[in-house]
């Protein structure tokens, strides 16, 4: 249905995004509403960071797969939020499994966004890799995104893929990014990364289109040989909004 202008100019506009546009003024500020509009989604997204990962939420999404769980060497939210460093370095040993793909689920910035999401995009991805061997899918506390490169390199996979919470804003406090680094070891740089970002259905990709791309990311790869800035110059097509 479309929207109606009626005496509001602006209301088609932000019928068609959660952006905040048009809010309107009540002298030098905001009207009173809107105002208690904007604190409460920065509420929102204050208490999305801070929540702790609840690893058995996670781990009954994922059904019948082989999960192991594991630490950054950030001791606490505090020190995660405070030293990103540590949430880089790989606190828990890990066996060898020499699969062809490792799977992280990383509370990152968001671990409502982990809640949420994780295990629906997990199985949409699965269902688009035949004949990839999995390690078993690893929870990861107080993890950046670069933890999934120890985690790779200590499960001797070719390729992992990261899925963590990604920064709140202030329309989107549960959204959840994927990042895939082919030949994960400490030491990578994001230049070696591909991103798919803003998983969170119905407001942003769903579950099919984000899997659908890392996928196709994933296969590029393993015929590259590489991922990140490479595979985006030089690897196979890959479907509109990849990368």
């Amino acid at each position: 249905m479309s929207a109606v202008v009626g005496d509001d100019p602006w209301s088609v506009l932000r019928s068609a995004t959660r952006a905040r546009v048009a809010l309107g003024r009540a002298g030098d500020g905001l009207p009173t509403a809107r105002e208690l509009e904007f604190r409460a989604a920065h509420a929102v997204a204050r208490d999305a960071v801070h929540m702790p990962l609840e690893p058995d939420v996670v781990r009954a999404g994922l059904g019948d797969l082989d999960v192991l769980e594991v630490r950054s060497a950030a001791a606490d939210r505090a020190e995660y939020l405070q030293r990103p460093d540590l949430g880089r370095r790989l606190a828990t040993e890990l066996p060898s499994t020499g699969a062809d793909l490792g799977i992280v689920i990383a509370d990152g910035l968001s671990p409502r966004a982990v809640h949420e999401h994780a295990a629906g995009t997990v199985h949409a991805l699965l269902e688009r890799l035949p004949g990839w061997t999995l390690a078993p899918v690893v929870i990861a506390h107080q993890a950046r995104v670069g933890l999934g490169d120890g985690i790779g390199a200590a499960l001797g996979v070719r390729a992992v893929v990261v899925l963590i919470g990604e920064r709140p804003g202030l329309s989107s406090a549960d959204s959840l990014g994927i990042y895939l680094t082919w030949d994960p070891r400490p030491g990578r740089v994001d230049s070696e990364r591909n991103c798919v970002s803003n998983v969170r259905p119905p407001h942003g990709l769903g579950y099919a289109q984000a899997a659908g791309t890392v996928a196709a990311l994933l296969g590029a790869a393993r015929e590259l040989g590489a991922s990140g800035v490479a595979l985006k110059d030089e690897g196979p097509a890959l479907p509109s909004g990849a990368g």
